[in-house]
C-alpha cells in the first residue's frame, strides 16, 4: 500500500491511511537517496520540512514499510526458461539498502516453500515482461509472506559474486541469449541452478573516514563504496572471510558501548549479553544501561554529550572505547548526539555497528573464532571449476 503525494497534507492523510511505519523517498531519484523509514507523524513532519521539496511536479512516494528480511535473485530469461544460478539472503532486515547489506548464498535460514516461491515468482515475472537476458529481483519476506519489492530487468551489482560462487557465467550467458540463442542451446536448462556446497557472504565497504559529515546509519539511501566477498564451506568462515576483507577491525577485548533506540532494546539486549559472556566490558547510557542491568548483563553507565563530561565522545577519543553499538533514535542533523557519537567512532577508527542485525553476525563470527576452527584458504579457481 501507498500513494504519492504532491502536498505536505497529503502525505499525512496517505501515512494515516496506509498506517506507521512508512518509507518515503523523493519519486525522482535513484541509489535510495534522501530516502527514510518514518514511525509516527513528528518524524514525517521533519522529513517534509528538512529532507524534500514537495511539489505537484515533484510528488513524494509514500509507501507502507514491511518489516522482514530481504531476499534477491539475479536470473537469466530466454523467452521461455528462466535460469536462477541462486538466491541470496540479506543479513540486515528490509529498508537497509541491498547494495549495503551482508548477503549470504545460498540462504541459511529460509524454508524450502519460501524457495520455491521465489523461484516461481522470478519465473513468472520474467515471462509476463517478456524479459530476454539478465534480470534482478528483490523480495520481502514479511510474516511468512512473500512480497515483490522491485524489478529491475538489468544486470545488477551482485551478478559477478553470484557468478564467481556458483561457476554460471551470466553475463556470457546472457549476451549469447539477448543476440538469439536459447538456455538450451547453451546447455543450461530453467530454474534453480544446482548449489556448490560452498558458502559465498557479500560484505559492503564504506569509506565514511573519508566523506566528511556522512551519518554512518544504514537505512535505505545507499552509502558503500564497493563490495567484496568470502568463500567458505562453513557459514561462519565465510562470513569472517568477508568482514576481513572489508576492513571491519572487530577487537578481540576491551569495551562495547551500547546506546539504542528505546524500539530495539528488548532486541538488543540478547546481542549485548552475547558480547559480555565473550568478555567484553559493557557500557551503556541511562535508557540502555537500565534495560541492561534490569536482564542481569553487568553494565557501567556512561554520560550523553548533555548530561557533561566525561562523555561518550571523550572515550572515544580517549580510545576507552573498541566497539560501538548504535541505532537511530530521531533524525540524521549534525547537531544530533548520535550523529556526533557515530561520526566521533568513525574519525577515530572505532568500529561502529547501527544495525542490530549486523551485531548479531559479528558476535556469531566472534564466538566461532573464539571456539577454534580454520577457515579453508584456496585459490577461487579450486572452488569453483
Amino acid at each position: 500500500p501507498g500513494g504519492a503525494a504532491k502536498s505536505v497534507e497529503e502525505a499525512r492523510a496517505i501515512a494515516a491511511r496506509i498506517g506507521f511505519p512508512v518509507l518515503v523517498r523523493p519519486s525522482y531519484v535513484l541509489g535510495g537517496r534522501a530516502m527514510e523509514i518514518v514511525y509516527n507523524g513528528e518524524e514525517l513532519m521533519e522529513y517534509m520540512r528538512s529532507a524534500v521539496q514537495v511539489t505537484p511536479e515533484y510528488p513524494v512516494l509514500v509507501d507502507k514499510y514491511l518489516f522482514g528480511k530481504e531476499v534477491e535473485v539475479d536470473a537469466i530469461a530466454d523467452g521461455e526458461e528462466v535460469l536462477i544460478p541462486g538466491i541470496m539472503e540479506h543479513i540486515e532486515r528490509a529498508g537497509v539498502h541491498s547494495g549495503d547489506s551482508i548477503a549470504v548464498y545460498p540462504p541459511q535460514w529460509l524454508s524450502r516453500e519460501v524457495q520455491d516461491s521465489v523461484v516461481d515468482y522470478t519465473c513468472r515475472l520474467a515471462r509476463a515482461l517478456h524479459v530476454r537476458g539478465l534480470l534482478n529481483v528483490q523480495y520481502v519476506l514479511h510474516n511468512g509472506r512473500v512480497y515483490v519489492l522491485e524489478v529491475n530487468p538489468r544486470a545488477s551489482r551482485t551478478v559477478p559474486y553470484l557468478s564467481k560462487i556458483t561457476g554460471v557465467p551470466m553475463v556470457n550467458l546472457a549476451t549469447r541469449v539477448i543476440l538469439g540463442r536459447s538456455l538450451r542451446e547453451l546447455g543450461y536448462r530453467g530454474g534453480l541452478h544446482p548449489g556448490t556446497g560452498y558458502i559465498g557472504v557479500k560484505a559492503p565497504v564504506f569509506s565514511f573516514g573519508k566523506l566528511l559529515d556522512v551519518d554512518v546509519t544504514l537505512g535505505p539511501e545507499m552509502k558503500s563504496t564497493g563490495e567484496v566477498m568470502g568463500i567458505d564451506r562453513d557459514y561462519a568462515m565465510a562470513l569472517y572471510k568477508a568482514c576481513v576483507a572489508a576492513g571491519y577491525g572487530m577487537p578481540r577485548k576491551g569495551v562495547v558501548l551500547a546506546t539504542v533506540a528505546d524500539r530495539d532494546k528488548e532486541e538488543a539486549v540478547p546481542i549485548v549479553r552475547g558480547f559480555a559472556e565473550l568478555g567484553y566490558e559493557i557500557w551503556a547510557t541511562a535508557g540502555t544501561a537500565h534495560a541492561l542491568s534490569r536482564a542481569g548483563v553487568p553494565v557501567r553507565r556512561v554520560n550523553k554529550l548533555h548530561e557533561g563530561s566525561p562523555h561518550i565522545v571523550d572515550f572515544i577519543r580517549r580510545r576507552r572505547i573498541h566497539l560501538v553499538i548504535n541505532t537511530l533514535t530521531r533524525g540524521r542533523a549534525p547537531e544530533r548526539e548520535g550523529f556526533q557519537i557515530r561520526r566521533a567512532a568513525v574519525e577515530y577508527g572505532v568500529p561502529c555497528l547501527t544495525s542490530l542485525d549486523t551485531a548479531r553476525v559479528l558476535l556469531q563470527v566472534m564466538c566461532r573464532i573464539r571456539r577454534g576452527g580454520n577457515p579453508i584458504l584456496a585459490p577461487l579457481q579450486e572452488i569453483v571449476p
